[in-house]
Formats: structure tokens, sequence, C-alpha cells
């Protein structure tokens, strides 16, 4: 039986002429931002609206729940329609949402309308995902997909600073403006709402129509039982324990800092924290850490590609896990200057995109075989699960012992980063070019 797979474009026949480059990086650049406004964004509105770092932790974390369970609905996306429709769809619904979040966060009951329409972004982005990966494939040759790899990335990266570093910064300056924070969130969700908007209608105009992108003929029952067989290979495969223990345990460290983190540079220091204001919030973590990131991300696969997987993989965990120990000195010290800070978190987000490099690695090398596209899926479904159990926990755990105890325990935890990399067996000259 056939396993379910993207079907290769190798075979088409018509394909349309207008400019990759008209597309590729707007597309991917819409992508980015209602992931950055659900995961990182909500994190920052919330606190400044008063929530407890435990409310915010939990309620922020379960929304990392779509792109759990993305892959269980993904062959519902390549049966129903073209990846074009769902790309439309899914941009106006996320639109709709960052709408719903500005006209509801002064209402009365504000968390409830607020989170409902971070739940809709959440679907909404998990799903457009899927429909902009597909489409990337049916909409560009294979030398064109290799080509705009990068750039694609790339773009990606930018959502990522506009989201964490502009659009919080600019909530920042309109909190100090109006001196009301639920007025400047809800200003800044307007503004970000009506730009996604045009986003949307340009795309209706300008995304292509390869003539391979439609619907799938594939009876219902028949791509159950496909989806089915590829779940349960999944599961089958060569030492899936010590890969799956990889999965959940590698990024655990970092599930955990990635939800307290902001939360940290926003509390007073009598709380710990080290009080920068939300714009300041916007630059350090949202500018400098992503550029960190992004850097760290280019140079660890540049790595991986000279010396392979297996000899870039221990430089790489203790990339991803001894930077960490920059949040003790920041919670100990609790320093006031910006550089510094600024220094800091760029460290540990460059360590963190340089170790990262090995996860990903290690999840193409693991989806490898039969079935590769839908066991990636697999694969990414619990990269997220291994984002969002730590994070529902993490503010009840930092409100119970504090920052510096909180940090502590994150750096006790790396030990089963180290485990985890211990156990996984890949082939000695995998990711060497």
């Amino acid at each position: 039986m056939k396993r379910y797979e993207h079907p290769s474009n190798e075979s088409t026949t018509v394909r349309s002429s207008r400019n990759a480059w008209s597309w590729v990086p707007t597309l991917y650049f819409a992508e980015g931002i209602p992931y950055v406004v659900v995961m990182t964004i909500a994190v920052v509105m919330y606190k400044r609206l008063g929530l407890s770092n435990e409310q915010i932790a939990l309620y922020t974390s379960w929304l990392y729940l779509p792109w759990v369970i993305k892959p269980f609905w993904s062959p519902i996306v390549e049966l129903l329609g073209s990846k074009r429709r769902w790309i439309l769809i899914t941009q106006l619904l996320s639109g709709v949402a960052m709408g719903g979040v500005a006209l509801t966060i002064e209402a009365p009951y504000y968390l409830q309308l607020t989170l409902a329409f971070f739940w809709l972004m959440a679907f909404s982005s998990a799903t457009h995902d899927i429909a902009a990966d597909g489409f990337y494939l049916y909409a560009l040759s294979e030398h064109e997909q290799s080509q705009f790899v990068g750039i694609r990335s790339t773009f990606y990266r930018i959502s990522m600073i506009a989201g964490q570093g502009i659009l919080i910064a600019l909530a920042g300056n309109l909190e100090a403006f109006t001196r009301n924070p639920s007025r400047a969130w809800g200003i800044t969700f307007g503004l970000t709402a009506t730009l996604y908007i045009v986003t949307f209608i340009y795309h209706y105009f300008i995304l292509p129509r390869p003539n391979t992108d439609g619907p799938r003929e594939v009876p219902r029952s028949e791509l159950f039982n496909d989806f089915l067989d590829t779940f349960i290979s999944f599961f089958q495969k060569p030492h899936i324990l010590s890969a799956l223990a990889f999965m959940l345990l590698f990024r655990l460290p970092e599930a955990l800092l990635t939800k307290i983190c902001p939360l940290f540079l926003l509390d007073g220091v009598d709380d710990g924290g080290l009080a920068l204001t939300t714009a300041e919030v916007g630059l350090v973590q949202g500018t400098i850490g992503v550029i960190g990131l992004t850097i760290g991300g280019i140079l660890g696969g540049l790595y991986v590609a000279q010396f392979g997987f297996k000899k870039s993989l221990w430089l790489m965990v203790g990339a991803i896990t001894i930077p960490d120990a920059v949040y003790i000195i920041l919670a100990y010290w609790q320093p006031t200057s910006i550089a510094l800070i600024s220094t800091c978190i760029g460290l540990e987000q460059f360590g963190y995109g340089f170790g990262f490099t090995a996860y990903m690695v290690f999840l193409m090398y693991f989806a490898q075989g039969e079935a590769k596209t839908a066991h990636y899926a697999f694969c990414t479904g619990f990269m997220a699960l291994s984002m969002m159990l730590p994070g529902m926990v993490a503010g009840y755990l930092q409100e119970t012992i504090g920052y510096l105890n909180f940090f502590i325990v994150v750096m006790v935890l790396t030990v089963l980063t180290f485990i985890s990399s211990a156990l996984i067996r890949v082939d000695d000259n995998y990711g060497k070019k």
C-alpha cells in the first residue's frame, strides 16, 4: 500500500511563470507572524495586563497543541481543496483573530475572549504551515526549491524580529504614550491585523496557480488506511524509544526558559526580575536575541555540513546548555545595563540557535525511509510537545521557588540533554557533505 506522501512535482507540465521572488518571501514572512504572536507576544501582553506567571505559562503553553496534533489533520489539507486556497483561508482567519484580540482586549471577559482568538490563530497558523510547505513543493521546480530554501528561512526569521522586536517595542511605546496597557495592546493588534489582511489580499492576487495544486483523487478510506499504516510504521522504527527521549528531553531546559525569560525581564527588582520596559524587552529579546538565534542557526548548519552530525553533536549539546547559566548570573546580580543584559541574552540565544541545529538534523535523519514526509511531520509534533508540557508547569515552578532557584533548576536539568543525546544512534557520516 502506498504511504501518505506529498506527490512529487517532477511530472508538472504546466507551471505559473510568476516570479517566485514576488511571493516566497511574503508567504514565509506571513507564516511566521501568527506563530510569534501566539507564542511570544501573548506572553508579554498578558504580563503587562496583570496575569500571574503561573497563569501565563499554563494558558500560552496550551496554545502549542495545534502544532502537536498537526500531523493528524495534514491529510485533510491534502485531500480537500488546493494548498493555495488553504493558505488564503488561514491567512484570513489569522487576520480576523488578530482583529478579534484588538476588539476584545478591553472587554470585561477579555482573558477568555482573547484566548479564544489566540486559539483560532494557533490552529490557523498550524494549518497554514502544512499548506505553505506543500504549496512550495507544487509551485516551484526542484531547482527553485533549492534556490529559495534559504530565502524562505530568512524571511521567516525576519518575521520573528518584526513580531518579537518591532511589535513589542511598538506596544511598549504606546503604553508610555497612552498610560493604558490594554489600549496600547489593542492598538498594536489592530495595526497588526490590518497589515496582515493587506498581506492576505496581496497573496490572493499574487500566489500562482500550479496545475498540480488541487484535491487528491484518493478515496477517504484508502487515505485513512495509508495514514494509519504510516503512523504505526513510525513507532516501529529502530531505536524509537531513544529517539523519542531525545525529541522530548533535548530542549527541556529551553522549553522552561522560553515561557519565563520575558516574564523575568519584565518583573520588578523586588520580585527578582530586571524591571525592563516592554519596549526594552522588544529590543533585548525580540531583536538582539533573535539575531543571535539566527546567526547561531546559520553557523550550526555550516558546521554540521563540514564535520557531520556525529562529530558535531557534543559541541552543539554544550552550546545549547552551558549558555543557560547567563540567567543565573542575571538573576543573582540583577544588572541594570541594557548592553550587558542584551549581551547575555544574545549569547544564550546564539548557543540555542547553534545547538538546535543538532535537533533538527536528527529529526530529518530519523524520518528517512518510506513515508519520510509523514514521519517528519510526526517528529515535529513531538518537537511541539517537548515545548508544550514543560511550559505548562514553568510558571508554577518559578512562582514557587523564585527566579534564581528556577534558573538553577534549569541548569541541573541540562543533564537530561546530555543523557538523551548519548542514547541516540546515527550513521557516522550523516550530515557531512
